[in-house]
């Protein structure tokens, strides 16, 4: 039983397995996790094209390309470590961004629910168009990534329920606890630099 459920779901399985191992590299800050992210996200494009959530589908293609982008930006890190450290953004940024968001979800979900067959327009729009911003703020090393991470990946776990993606569901259930360490590790970073800074 157990083997059949593996032989049928090895893409799904093997897809799993890499994002999570991109999401605790990302939390130890190691360069290897867009590698694993890059392989993941590929696989994840095949799973969510058959599941019908076209705009998850194709926001893998976004995860490779940013995955090339990650690796580019935490690579200045090896070069220069005082230039690409921890950060955070300002209460206007995220407020632009925040309203980035609803505004293409809204859009994107509308252009959806006309002219697809798409499961869930509105969610797969939401839980995309937050997705390409925070991927963005972990390339960037922004701290506030894991605060946007929780949000998507809680309603992302409604919408592959929906789906019958119980085992990706079950990932990003993983990806929530993992998600608190991230931001407490991260944290914990940027209060190491800015004592550095002040001494």
């Amino acid at each position: 039983m157990i083997f059949n459920y593996i032989f049928q779901n090895w893409i799904e399985i093997s897809a799993v397995i890499l994002a999570i191992l991109y999401l605790v590299l990302a939390v130890k800050q190691n360069i290897l996790c867009w590698v694993c992210g890059i392989i993941s996200s590929a696989l994840y494009f095949f799973i969510m094209r058959s599941a019908g959530l076209y705009m998850e589908a194709y926001l893998q293609i976004f995860y490779v390309f940013m995955g090339f982008y990650g690796w580019s930006q935490w690579k200045k890190e090896t070069i220069n470590k005082e230039n690409f450290v921890v950060h955070t953004w300002s209460k206007l940024h995220h407020f632009f961004a925040l309203s980035m968001i609803l505004i293409l979800s809204f859009l994107s979900g509308t252009l959806l629910s006309t002219f697809t067959d798409s499961s869930l327009p509105f969610l797969d729009a939401l839980v995309t168009w937050g997705a390409v911003v925070a991927t963005y703020m972990v390339a960037k090393k922004l701290l506030e990534n894991w605060l946007y991470w929780l949000v998507v990946d809680s309603i992302s776990i409604l919408l592959f329920i929906s789906r019958d993606l119980w085992l990706t569901a079950c990932l990003f259930g993983i990806y929530i606890v993992i998600i608190m360490f991230g931001f407490r590790s991260w944290r914990q970073a940027l209060k190491e630099n800015d004592a550095v800074n002040h001494r």
